[in-house]
């Protein structure tokens, strides 16, 4: 069984439903969550973590250059056997360092097509040039911003969305089921 960490900065809905998928989904008897990390010691996902039985732990970043806080996030994170770091809206971006010491160990889920538009506010970008779809992206993590490799990518049709809560409400039902499903294929490699 593969041992996953979940970095998480917010609400934390795809690492709930990446929670779900192991306790009683596709993801049973493949993988466990064995910590969520938070860069934000306030992010509603901790406590919906803890809720689902999940170790969390938390180290805010207020006055941390990026190297030096995330070698202390490599610190927490080496007490825990695992085989993947999945972020899921993980709001910092990693230092090389970090990167290179995890090849290959870190996967990112971004809700546009990551050859397109890289960063924030992916939906929004959509939303506003009138895309008739959009993609999710699943990647590798490298030292860029979402320039990984990409595992997969899976279309969402925004034909008819007349608001950006639309959007995003359909580009989070495809994050939701693929990202577990993207994990299952990992754990299987």
């Amino acid at each position: 069984m593969k041992k996953l960490i979940i970095f998480i900065s917010g609400r934390g809905s795809n690492m709930k439903r990446i929670i779900e998928e192991t306790q009683n989904g596709i993801l049973k008897d493949v993988a466990e969550v064995v910590l969520v990390f938070s860069d934000k010691p306030e992010a509603p996902g901790l406590a919906i973590a803890e809720s689902m039985g999940i170790k969390t732990e938390t180290l805010s970043s207020i006055g941390l250059k990026r190297k030096e806080y995330d070698e202390k996030v490599s610190e927490i994170i080496e007490k825990y056997a695992f085989d993947l770091i999945v972020l899921a809206g993980y709001m910092r971006i990693l230092s090389p360092e970090f990167v290179r010491k995890y090849p290959k160990k870190i996967i990112n889920i971004h809700p546009a097509d990551t050859k397109r538009h890289q960063g924030l506010d992916a939906y929004k970008w959509a939303f506003e040039n009138h895309l008739p779809e959009t993609k999710i992206t699943v990647h590798y993590v490298d030292e860029g911003m979402d320039t990984g490799e990409i595992i997969v990518q899976k279309t969402v049709n925004l034909q008819g969305c007349k608001t950006l809560k639309e959007v995003e409400q359909r580009g989070l039902a495809v994050e939701h089921k693929l990202y577990p499903e993207v994990i299952k294929k990992l754990c299987y490699n």
